[in-house]
């Protein structure tokens, strides 16, 4: 039988990667096969004991003393260098702050204050629709005109533009199929014309080398909740090259970010270093339950974890062309171009993915007609793959997901 096939290679599989399974770090429902780790990643071992401490010992009974004892001023640097180590930004660089809305709305002011007299600002319309809504409201502080262009076709847009483009904004994973854009091209691009770039990691940090050091990117930000597993509303990360730190000037000017925040002054002088992107008081116990679970990450090179990523997904892929035969593919198949994700296309996916639910294989839904299936590294095995896809088999041959509870939509899709 086919399955028979597909187990065997799914043992072989995972004995192949037997070095990056790291289930054993994370706290997982039995019996779940949990394939929304791109949405919020699943809860790493240490994190719960961590938030604990921080609550009982570091504020109740250290209480305020803690900014110091515990060096709660420090964190948001401290785990911002733990999460450049991810992403391939040296020390000094990244700063755990605000959300990824608040700290793309930095990066589009300050990059059109660093390129003056130039009007344009290029990004997807179809990225997450947040980086669309910043980017177009920044826009309109920063006097920048909005150009929507395909990550596909930045490159030539840029050169037409010339001396126009101040700044290159695109997410390195497209969100709902995967896709996983030029990062080096593109940034290259820029360069080429003396523009800017800023790079959403949400769907790369933490499942993937990406290479900011390496590609000499100039900005990126990114979210704390998905393959980094920092928990719901976790804080999210901004990159600063070292060469524009000195000139990254922000238009959120917090007390937080001033070169001497209890000097207490009324004017406002940036720090040196990348604590000017701060604003304002930070989240605490959301940073410290980040710095927690990216010790999920300890003696792993993400070279190792790409490898597992590009595996598990090819081998679904594999696994739904013997198993689901004509359903429609959304994510590339070429291993260069996908991230750590599969989307299908499906008209009633909706109701497909919640019949998956209902047989604890935890996918989303994204709008119009895409089943959304993230495969976060650390803590999926081949042989959960199998399971996700003799399940979605079953759900699409039996019609199971026409039952009528599978379309009643809650407040979260």
């Amino acid at each position: 039988m086919v399955d028979d096939a597909l187990a065997a290679r799914a043992r072989s599989l995972d004995e192949e990667h037997h070095d990056t399974d790291l289930r054993g770090r994370f706290r997982l429902p039995a019996g779940t096969t949990y394939l929304d780790g791109n949405s919020l990643g699943a809860l790493p071992v240490g994190v719960a004991e961590a938030v604990a401490d921080a609550v009982t010992r570091q504020w109740g009974n250290d209480l305020i003393a803690s900014w110091n004892t515990a060096d709660w001023w420090g964190a948001s640097a401290r785990v911002g260098d733990r999460i450049g180590a991810l992403v391939g930004s040296a020390p000094g660089q990244v700063l755990v702050a605000d959300s990824t809305s608040v700290n793309l709305f930095k990066v589009v002011v300050a990059a059109a204050r660093m390129r003056p007299g130039r009007d344009i600002l290029l990004t997807d319309g179809d990225s997450f629709p947040t980086d669309v809504h910043i980017a177009e409201g920044a826009a309109r502080v920063a006097g920048l005109v909005v150009e929507r262009v395909s990550p596909a076709d930045a490159p030539a847009r840029i050169a037409e533009l010339g001396d126009r483009m101040a700044l290159a904004a695109y997410s390195s994973v497209d969100y709902r199929t995967g896709e996983l854009w030029d990062l080096p091209a593109i940034t290259r691009a820029a360069h080429d014309v003396g523009a800017l770039v800023c790079w959403d990691l949400c769907h790369s940090a933490g499942a993937m080398e990406v290479g900011l050091d390496d590609h000499d990117a100039d900005f990126a930000v990114g979210c704390g909740y998905k393959y980094l597993n920092g928990g719901p509303g976790a804080p999210a990360f901004i990159h600063v090259a070292a060469q524009h730190i000195s000139s990254f000037d922000q238009p959120l000017t917090g007390w937080n970010g001033h070169a001497e925040p209890f000097a207490m002054s009324p004017d406002y002088a940036p720090a040196p270093t990348i604590e000017r992107a701060r604003v304002g008081t930070p989240p605490v116990l959301g940073v410290l339950a980040l710095e927690a679970a990216l010790k999920a990450f300890d003696g792993v090179g993400m070279a190792g974890v790409r490898r597992r990523s590009l595996a598990l997904t090819g081998f679904f892929l594999e696994c739904v062309d013997a198993l689901v035969p004509g359903i429609v593919v959304a994510s590339p198949r070429d291993d260069a171009r996908r991230g750590s994700q599969v989307s299908l296309r499906h008209p009633h996916a909706y109701a497909v993915v919640q019949a998956l639910i209902a047989r604890r294989v935890i996918g989303d839904f994204r709008e119009p007609d895409i089943i959304r299936l993230g495969f976060a590294p650390l803590y999926l095995t081949h042989a959960d793959v199998l399971r996700a896809a003799e399940h979605l088999r079953e759900v699409l041959g039996t019609r199971e997901f026409a039952r009528p509870e599978f379309s009643v939509r809650g407040a979260v899709t």
